[in-house]
């Protein structure tokens, strides 16, 4: 046989595994979902939720002026703080006592007593579990998001996206399992570390969803290529990548790229049906505020968030660019423009998943990396807090119009029924059917995992759950 009749031979043989199997590369992917599918047929328990939107507000909200009213900061407003000496990030620009100059009441059915800024999550109160008691370890902003994506201060490790798709796969072959919906004003604080897969095969990392025309970039073909080109160019492509898997099968990055291409061809049909907003009624459009230019964008991610989750994602995540929450200035003035951009998209989410159906396998977390402290930084901001913080969860079988925990009188410190974000992932994989001590993957000569249980004592927090 000639060289040329071998490489034609080749060809076709290269050409009946991608018509008949999506390719090398889907048959990888194929592989790693059954290993990891076998390997959790131990370990799942009768999961509440089988899907996850996080809704990550960067910098650190602050908890005492959303979720956490404490009279006694009404009180001391403008003299020496009376309880002791406080942990500050910035030591030099301590001031006193600050006060919350907004009101707070009584929310739904529940009496859930929330900030006077969140008029939208006030309605869904009776549909929330509000945490007051959260803590973490870290005062410094990269450190604290470490922890609360991956479990670790350190960079570059797997995040909960990661291990959940690790462990769960994806319930549609046409688009990612988890995919991350960016800001289009920028990256967040730590860029993509907030959505890697660190060592994990790096088919389970984040997929950004980008505003704008190409919401994933390169995913479609430029209008000076005609259709026939771009499939010479593509199926060369695939032989190269075919080859040089084969020289080593152990690159899983290579594994993954093969294939992320092949979604990515699927995609090209599957995300413009997920975009096309004009599938959605007027109502709906209204109901997260897409009328409203204040709202329009953080509804309009929410939203899609709302669309992924029906089609089979796994994971969704929303970031915003930057860490606007980070208020070490005109504390008041920036929660009224935060709370204004995301409060209304953010309850309708709830209310939207509810009506159709889907809350219940569905958990939304709503969280920032820490809180801030009772006193004011300069004259009017405030610093970071890793002692006491404000989250809240809906649906996936968490308690529904249920406050847990509480902090001391000035919201300093977590002081009753105390959560931490080592406790809060173990929770987390539960409701979706994990065990977080047997959810590992080897890694330096260790089995890793999530929680990392033996050194965090990490536990799940049962009250929280129904």
């Amino acid at each position: 046989m000639s060289p040329f009749d071998t490489r034609l031979a080749e060809l076709t043989r290269r050409a009946f595994l991608g018509r008949s199997a999506g390719g090398i590369g889907g048959l990888a992917l194929a592989s790693l979902l059954a290993r990891t599918q076998s390997a959790w047929a131990e370990v799942v328990a009768k999961p509440t939720a089988k899907a996850m939107i996080c809704l990550f507000q960067h910098g650190g909200p602050s908890q005492m002026d959303l979720y956490d009213p404490k009279p006694a900061l009404q009180k001391f407003h403008g003299k020496k703080y009376p309880a002791g000496e406080l942990e500050t990030h910035f030591d030099k620009q301590v001031g006193n006592v600050l006060g919350s100059p907004y009101s707070f009441r009584s929310c739904g059915e529940s009496g859930m007593v929330l900030s006077e800024l969140l008029p939208h999550t006030a309605r869904i109160a009776d549909d929330i579990t509000l945490i007051r008691s959260m803590s973490t370890e870290s005062v410094d902003h990269e450190s604290a998001l470490r922890l609360i994506h991956s479990g670790k201060f350190l960079s570059g490790l797997p995040t909960l996206g990661a291990w959940t798709i690790y462990a769960l796969g994806t319930e549609n072959e046409n688009l990612p399992g988890y995919v991350v919906l960016s800001d289009p004003g920028g990256l967040p604080v730590d860029g993509e570390k907030n959505w890697t897969s660190g060592w994990l095969p790096a088919v389970y990392q984040g997929t950004v969803f980008r505003s704008g025309k190409s919401p994933v970039l390169n995913l479609q073909t430029p209008d000076s290529i005609s259709p026939q080109a771009r499939k010479n160019q593509l199926r060369f492509l695939d032989e190269l990548n075919h080859t040089h898997l084969k020289r080593h099968p152990e690159n899983s990055e290579l594994a993954a790229r093969i294939a992320n291409f092949e979604t990515a061809a699927r995609m090209q049909v599957a995300v413009p049906d997920v975009l096309d907003l004009s599938q959605e009624t007027e109502a709906t459009h209204k109901m997260y505020g897409l009328d409203n230019p204040t709202t329009q964008e953080y509804g309009t991610r929410c939203l899609i968030a709302r669309r992924l989750i029906e089609r089979g994602v796994r994971f969704v995540q929303l970031f915003m660019a930057g860490q606007p929450w980070d208020t070490h200035s005109k504390n008041a003035e920036s929660l009224k423009g935060l709370t204004a951009r995301t409060d209304q998209p953010s309850a309708a989410l709830v209310q939207d998943l509810k009506q159709r159906g889907l809350l219940d396998e569905t958990i939304v977390l709503w969280t920032g990396e820490f809180g801030r402290l009772p006193v004011s930084q300069g004259a009017d901001g405030r610093d970071h807090n890793r002692r006491a913080f404000s989250l809240w969860l809906a649906g996936g079988g968490f308690k529904a119009g249920y406050v847990h925990g509480a902090t001391d009188d000035f919201s300093y410190e977590s002081v009753e029924k105390v959560v931490n974000v080592h406790d809060l992932h173990a929770t987390l994989l539960h409701t979706l059917g994990l065990e977080h001590e047997s959810l590992t993957y080897p890694h330096e000569g260790r089995e890793a995992s999530l929680t990392d249980a033996e050194v965090t004592h990490a536990k799940i927090v049962n009250e929280l759950l129904t």
